[in-house]
């Protein structure tokens, strides 16, 4: 089980728990003061108290004023550390879940730089530099593609067509993302070839033939 990530009072808790799991620690056996476990942990009494607070809270000790903490099942501390190995689980995904989604914003960041700079190149294109083809196709206001994302659409994998752009009455979007969902009357702006601007025209417009 991997504790990384946890916080201090809950790694106590947890070595506590396993030393009660199994039997280092007895059931019924009072565990040291919060001074004498704060002194073995090396940490203060009130991370001391947190963790204790947990094993209570999960029935693995009984606190009592004056009369100190006393372990009641092993039982108990058992399930207490599967649970904590499932939460150390979770705490994993979401960390990569985190890692994952800041990578998917910082190139999707990379990818609407690429297409700005690519459409205000082809709009002012040096003397010597080749245009680098790209078409544009209408939203027609009969088209069954209305309402779905791009996402959904999947334009590359359908059509070859790598879309940059779409222009929408005297708003340009750039660089859309999967959720940008498509109107009639929409441009859609992209880099291909001429085969590709016929598939894509026939792929938003006339669904039945694509």
């Amino acid at each position: 089980m991997t504790e990384e990530g946890l916080a201090q009072y809950e790694r106590i808790a947890i070595d506590i728990a396993s030393r009660i799991a199994e039997g280092k620690i007895n059931e019924g056996q009072k565990l040291s003061g919060r001074t004498q476990l704060s002194s073995e942990y090396r940490v203060s009494p009130e991370t001391i108290r947190k963790a204790v607070a947990l094993l209570s809270d999960m029935r693995v000790v009984r606190v009592k004023e004056k009369s100190g903490v006393t372990v009641v099942s092993a039982d108990s501390a058992r399930r207490y550390l599967e649970l904590s190995r499932g939460r150390g689980s979770r705490r994993e995904l979401y960390d990569r879940l985190q890692k994952y989604l800041y990578s998917y914003e910082e190139a999707g960041r990379k990818l609407r730089d690429v297409c700005r700079e690519l459409i205000e190149a082809e709009q002012n294109p040096l003397p010597s530099e080749q245009s680098f083809p790209k078409f544009e196709v209408t939203v027609s206001e009969g088209s069954p593609r209305i309402g779905q994302t791009i996402g959904e659409l999947r334009l590359w994998q359908a059509t070859g067509a790598t879309v940059i752009a779409i222009k929408r009455n005297k708003n340009m979007i750039i660089s859309p993302g999967p959720y940008a969902e498509l109107y009639a009357g929409d441009v859609i702006i992209f880099v291909g070839d001429k085969d590709g601007a016929l598939a894509l025209d026939r792929y938003i417009n006339r669904a039945d033939e694509a």
